[in-house]
């Protein structure tokens, strides 16, 4: 019971101190609803807690799942830009080719 009071959040230190100090003059059934009030006080805290570290987690899988969204937006971004770049670089050559032909084709018609 004593570890109860003294885990209590609801209480300040001078409240634990009272409920230490009283404890040898309450009745078997003072010290039961005592000891009823800390537990619920305690599962009530724990089942807060876990509620909000589930939240807590959604969040973050949801920061997570952002990120990698726009780490994949980023990655598409930068490919598509490479992949324009080499058709670019692509069509020159075959420019090139075509006109170094059509030179070729020229000279020798001469």
């Amino acid at each position: 019971l004593i570890a109860l009071i003294k885990a209590s959040e609801s209480m300040n230190d001078e409240e634990r101190q009272y409920w230490i100090n009283i404890l040898p003059i309450m009745t078997p059934e003072q010290i039961q609803n005592l000891r009823d009030i800390l537990e619920n006080e305690r599962k009530q805290l724990a089942a807060i807690d876990a509620k909000y570290q589930t939240e807590i987690d959604k969040l973050g899988q949801a920061e997570v799942v952002k990120q990698t969204e726009e780490e994949r937006t980023k990655r598409r971004m930068e490919r598509s830009g490479k992949e324009e770049a080499h058709k670019k670089q692509e069509v020159e050559a075959a420019d090139d080719i075509l006109k170094q032909i059509e030179g070729d084709a020229g000279t020798k018609a001469a």
